[in-house]
């Protein structure tokens, strides 16, 4: 069986986003503060957008916005200081 990014890849873009939600969800209900609350959230959703918009223009491109999702969001719980 072949593997064709091109195909899949905007599916598990979006599914990988979906997974990351819950990461940014949580840092928003648990960690109090601005960019907990409504930074992060945002930047979670702009990646939701250009996910969308890269469903069909940039499929293998489309992959590593999960990545980004995680990685960001593992840097801003490990560097920001919590109060």
């Amino acid at each position: 069986m072949r593997e064709d990014v091109a195909r899949s890849g905007p599916f598990l873009s979006i599914g990988g986003l979906a997974v990351a939600f819950f990461l940014y969800a949580w840092s928003a209900i648990a960690l109090p503060g601005w960019l907990n609350s409504l930074v992060l959230p945002a930047f979670w959703l702009v990646l939701v957008v250009v996910g969308a918009r890269w469903f069909t223009r940039r499929p293998r491109a489309s992959v590593l916005l999960p990545v980004v999702a995680v990685v960001v969001w593992f840097a801003v719980m490990l560097l920001v200081p919590r109060g």
